[in-house]
C-alpha cells in the first residue's frame, strides 16, 4: 500500500512538474518572438514570414496547456499572449495582406487550437477573458493586428509582472494623443470605446471618468464624446 501512495506521489509530482515547465516554456518562447519581431508596437510580419517554425512551436506547446481560473494571472497572462500569438498566425496564414478584415470571418470563424480548446479570437477575448473577469483593461493588450489597436509590446506578458503590465499600456494608450483626440471642449476615442461601451460604464461612470482614472491630464467632465473611424491596416513595421 506504501508503494502504491509513493507512486501515485511521484506520478502527480511529475505531472506538475511538466504542466508547470510547459506553461514557463510558453511565456519564454513567447517573450523571446514578441522581442525578435515587435518594435514601438509594430510587427515584423516579413521577417516572422521566413521563420514561421518559430510561431507553429510556440502554438504546440500552448495547444496542450490547461490552466484555471483560480490561477488568475497565470490564466490571464497565458490567454492575453495566445491571442496576440494567434492574430499573428491568422495574418501569416494569408501574407501578404493589408488588413486582417482581408480574412473573412478572422475574429469570429477562423479557428485555433489552444489550451485544449478551438476558439475563434473573439471566443478568447469575450468567453474565455472579458466574461470571467471585470477588467477593462484587457482592451489595451489584446492587439488585434491593426493600426488602430494599441501597440503590441517586445515582450510576453508574465503572471508575476501582470498588474504592472495591464496598467501600464492603460495608461500609455489613454495618455497617447493619437488614441485619445482632447481639443476644445471635445474629446474623440477609439471605436473600441462603443463596442465595449459596458465595460467602461460600471458602477455609473462614464466613458470620461474611466478615462480620467489613468489620465494625466483630465478631460472635462462635459467634454462632447465622439468616435474616429478604426484603422484597420496591418500593424506592419
Amino acid at each position: 500500500m506504501k508503494r502504491i501512495f509513493l507512486s501515485i506521489l511521484l506520478l502527480i509530482s511529475s505531472f506538475t512538474a511538466c504542466f508547470s515547465q510547459s506553461t514557463q516554456d510558453f511565456f519564454d518562447e513567447a517573450d523571446a518572438l514578441f522581442g525578435t519581431y515587435v518594435a514601438n508596437g509594430m510587427v515584423d510580419y516579413e521577417g516572422l514570414h521566413g521563420n514561421l517554425e518559430t510561431l507553429n512551436n510556440i502554438l504546440a506547446i500552448a495547444k496542450n496547456i490547461k490552466i484555471t481560473t483560480s490561477k488568475a494571472d497565470t490564466y490571464k497572462a497565458f490567454w492575453i499572449n495566445a491571442y496576440n500569438l494567434a492574430v499573428l498566425k491568422g495574418i501569416l496564414d494569408v501574407y501578404p495582406t493589408t488588413s486582417p478584415l482581408d480574412t473573412k470571418g478572422f475574429f469570429d470563424k477562423k479557428k485555433f487550437n489552444l489550451g485544449g480548446l478551438s476558439l475563434t479570437l473573439n471566443d478568447i477575448e469575450n468567453n474565455l477573458l472579458r466574461a470571467k473577469f471585470d477588467e477593462p483593461r484587457f482592451h489595451f493588450v489584446l492587439v488585434c493586428g491593426a493600426k488602430g489597436c494599441p501597440p503590441l509590446i517586445s515582450k510576453a506578458y508574465r503572471p508575476a509582472e501582470l498588474e504592472m503590465q495591464l496598467q501600464q499600456q492603460t495608461v500609455k494608450a489613454l495618455n497617447n494623443d493619437a488614441f485619445i483626440r482632447v481639443s476644445d471642449g471635445k474629446v474623440m476615442v477609439s471605436e473600441i470605446f462603443k463596442w465595449y461601451r459596458e465595460d467602461f460604464r460600471k458602477e455609473g461612470q462614464s466613458e470620461i471618468d474611466f478615462l480620467n482614472k489613468y489620465r494625466k491630464v483630465k478631460i472635462p467632465a462635459n467634454a462632447k464624446l465622439s468616435f474616429y473611424n478604426y484603422d484597420w491596416r496591418l500593424n506592419s513595421k
